[in-house]
């Protein structure tokens, strides 16, 4: 007994190596390796790491690859993380990060995270942009192959997602179920996002002819997590003046959020403008 009269519990080792594995499976490039590399990382004997993995496998957190016999990470990992509620980080990091965005484009910014098949928008800055012409954006749902946003976390999403979420949008009638049937069409948008180094639609979502943005994605562990775009009127800029004009802004928002998910940043400024 403690003297403080708790009871002193040994930590359950097993657990402790569970744990450690899945963290070292989730830092690997695309959350995919070897049994050896497992080993290497975690300083875990080979037979050790194999007995944990096959005890993750029964319980659906990790999968065996019949392509490369490489262990990934399965679905179940992300039940572990259902009672995070994400508008604790939107709050806490995004928000003051698109404010600052915000004082320095005019032009509103949205921060979006994955609902299934599409993203939702969890913060903006619409309502405070002078130049914004839409206002109750928040808990708008946004297609994910048509928009700079969707575009900018598909292409940075592991090969596997991405053939999860096309799976789902195939399923419906639609033109974005279209597009997600069109391979070529698809890997076009992941190549051109990824050399560009952002998303971007250019009145191509039918809903919004009007519109034009660009977005970068907003990683934590090299995973894809939520987007940030900058929206604009397509009809007083065009998209290489958008990118000359704002790209660097949103990426230097973007990798302050990333920091600050990760804990390495500075604290961001709280106050939004005009709040």
């Amino acid at each position: 007994m403690r003297k403080d009269g708790g009871a002193d519990y040994a930590l359950v080792r097993g657990l402790t190596r569970g744990l450690d594995l899945l963290k070292a499976l989730n830092s690997q490039e695309g959350g995919r390796s070897t049994l050896a590399q497992l080993a290497q990382v975690t300083g875990l004997h080979r037979t050790t790491v194999r007995r944990l993995l096959e005890t993750l496998i029964a319980e659906g957190y990790v999968r065996r690859s019949a392509s490369d016999d490489r262990y990934c990470l399965a679905l179940n990992v992300r039940s572990l993380a259902e009672g995070f509620r994400d508008e604790d980080w939107v709050s806490s990091i995004a928000a003051p990060a698109l404010s600052e965005l915000l004082q320095t484009v005019v032009w509103p910014s949205d921060l979006t995270t994955p609902q299934g098949a599409t993203l939702i928008i969890r913060e903006s800055t619409h309502r405070f942009s002078p130049l914004s012409f839409h206002r109750a954006m928040v808990g708008q749902t946004i297609p994910m192959l048509l928009t700079a946003a969707g575009r900018a976390y598909f292409s940075h999403c592991p090969d596997e997602q991405q053939e999860q979420i096309l799976h789902v949008l195939r399923a419906g009638d639609s033109a974005e179920a279209r597009l997600a049937a069109d391979a070529r069409f698809v890997a076009g948008i992941v190549s051109r996002t990824r050399e560009l180094g952002y998303g971007s639609n250019d009145g191509e979502w039918t809903s919004q002819r009007k519109v034009g943005a660009i977005a970068v994605p907003i990683r934590l562990d090299g995973q894809a997590v939520a987007a940030v775009n900058i929206v604009y009127l397509n009809k007083l800029l065009t998209l290489k003046e958008a990118e000359r004009r704002f790209l660097p802004a949103l990426q230097r928002a973007a990798k302050r959020i990333e920091d600050q998910l990760s804990g390495r940043s500075e604290p961001l400024a709280e106050a939004w403008p005009g709040a």
